[in-house]
């Protein structure tokens, strides 16, 4: 059952979206804030991404019965009954997502937490996934929000360099990030009828396209370094980025599934670097 409920919320990726609130509130100049505040953040982000992940499986059941990778999920296994009481609940679990964040931090963070749930569970979900392979640049978007909610609660009114940045590679790292599990699954999508990438272009066009991505996120991801972040936070997103390209050009030179698997894990090696050398860099004496 517990495994059930990871899977159905998606928890793998709404921790990654509250890390990402989290350290955008880190790197954001400006008041100090409360150990309390962090906590809210991190539970509003987590709670707002799991509604959408399970929207985003109650919307899709008939997608996941035609792939390998989804076919195990609990609403085409039957263990969760698809009922429109889900819907409900998956609705209220927004709401106090929402919410909370707007009575206990800021309205502007609350609004950024509802459009990141918005982005993934109605413009990724069900406008863009079926009818366009743009449906994850989009729709990647969602993650950006993390990092705006962060910096809000910091600063709700302005946005500085740095944390504008970050939502810039946030919005590059997820093409790079799930055009590579893309290509590892192309028969899946191929069989389910959905135009992502690799499906629409071919694996080794696709495989192009996540290393021409890639470059830009990398280039992205070191600018916040003459905004002032500090040596700390360069090797972080110089390591992490190589490490990534590394793996983008094994893909270009060999698109298999084997290869592709390692891009996609590379990707989340790059953004988990990235992010922790963030936090060192404005936590350690300088």
């Amino acid at each position: 059952m517990v495994k059930q409920i990871v899977n159905l919320f998606k928890l793998r990726i709404g921790v990654i979206m509250s890390a990402t609130a989290v350290v955008a509130l880190a790197i954001t100049p400006g008041r100090p804030v409360q150990g309390w505040e962090v906590i809210v953040l991190a539970l509003a982000v987590l709670i707002a991404a799991a509604s959408a992940g399970a929207f985003n499986q109650y919307y899709e059941v008939d997608l996941d019965q035609r792939m390998g990778r989804t076919k195990r999920r609990p609403f085409v296994t039957g263990e969760f009954q698809h009922s429109r009481t889900w819907l409900l609940l998956i609705s209220v679990l927004l709401l106090i997502g929402v919410a909370g964040a707007g009575f206990a931090l800021n309205g502007m963070a609350a609004l950024h937490i509802f459009l990141g749930a918005f982005f993934y569970a109605v413009v990724y979900t069900v406008l863009l996934k079926r009818r366009t392979w743009l449906n994850i640049v989009i729709g990647g978007a969602a993650g950006s929000f993390a990092v705006l909610a962060g910096a809000a609660v910091v600063d709700p009114v302005g946005l500085t360099p740095i944390p504008a940045l970050l939502a810039i590679v946030l919005f590059l790292w997820t093409p790079s990030h799930f055009w590579s599990l893309a290509i590892a699954q192309h028969k899946d999508y191929a069989a389910a009828g959905v135009p992502m990438l690799p499906v629409v272009v071919g694996d080794p066009v696709a495989a192009r396209a996540v290393l021409g991505n890639t470059l830009a996120l990398v280039t992205v991801s070191i600018l916040p370094f003459f905004f002032g972040m500090g040596w700390i936070y360069l090797l972080g997103a110089v390591a992490g980025g190589g490490y990534f390209l590394y793996r983008n050009l094994q893909l270009v030179k060999n698109p298999s599934p084997k290869v592709a698997m390692k891009s996609f894990f590379a990707s989340l090696i790059q953004l988990g670097v990235l992010l922790t050398c963030a936090v060192l860099d404005v936590s350690l004496p300088g």
